[in-house]
């Protein structure tokens, strides 16, 4: 087990080794640590409501779970109600790791996050699902699911 400042400061690293324009990224097991050590840290997933009802989701702490679309389904339109509803979840200097698919949404939230004036938004490398395998499947090479992190299927 990591120590909050160990884990806070792995994050830093990988924002300046790789210049993210945001407070950093984190690993799904360093996310699942971080929320066990930090209450006033935040889960918030960014994914579709289909995805959550058709795949699942991440089973964290009380009150550390909110669900905030980066995107709508069907079609994919831009939820331009973001940054409010994530007002309304999360405080701005509250600790943010954003949660989507497989790490893409999540890095344009932390970005949006971050100009928007929330200042610990986190990337959540590798996302719920992860990559795809050599068959096009998931959950199968990477991801919160893959690393045996708790979740519950739909």
């Amino acid at each position: 087990m990591s120590t909050l400042e160990q884990l806070y400061s792995q994050a830093e690293k990988r924002r300046v080794d790789n210049q993210l324009p945001y407070a950093g990224a984190v690993t799904p097991a360093e996310a699942f640590e971080l929320l066990q050590l930090d209450p006033r840290a935040r889960l918030v997933d960014v994914r579709t409501r289909a995805e959550l009802d058709w795949v699942g989701r991440p089973v964290v702490g009380d009150g550390q779970y909110a669900h905030v679309e980066w995107t709508r389904y069907p079609g994919g339109v831009p939820n331009a109600e973001f940054i409010d509803q994530l007002r309304q979840v999360v405080t701005p200097d509250a600790p943010l790791l954003l949660l989507c698919r497989s790490a893409a949404r999540s890095k344009l939230a932390a970005i949006a996050a971050t100009q928007a004036g929330f200042t610990k938004a986190l990337d959540l490398l590798e996302g719920f699902e992860g990559d795809k395998d050599g068959q096009g499947h998931r959950k199968t090479v990477s991801g919160w699911c893959f690393r045996g992190l708790p979740w519950i299927g739909a």
